[in-house]
């Protein structure tokens, strides 16, 4: 049996108005978050969008620099 792994991304956008969730695992690639939760908001719709899967989900700050890096398991069936 093999599983698969959805991977994310949530970085600052360059315009400074919110942050982008990246994935191939995203119908359109990417989504904007411009509340003032919008990281957290990012990571739960990850989530819930891997909720089959496991997914990765690195935070990165302006510079770059993975600041968190968050870990859903996914539902696994015995």
């Amino acid at each position: 049996m093999s599983t698969s792994q959805h991977v994310y991304e949530v970085r600052p956008r360059k315009d400074h108005r919110g942050i982008d969730l990246i994935s191939d695992a995203l119908p359109f690639g990417r989504l904007w978050y411009g509340e003032p939760n919008a990281i957290s908001n990012a990571i739960g719709y990850a989530k819930f969008r891997s909720r089959l899967h496991r997914a990765v989900i690195p935070v990165y700050d302006d510079a770059g620099n993975v600041i968190e890096t968050q870990e859903h398991a996914g539902i696994t069936s015995a």
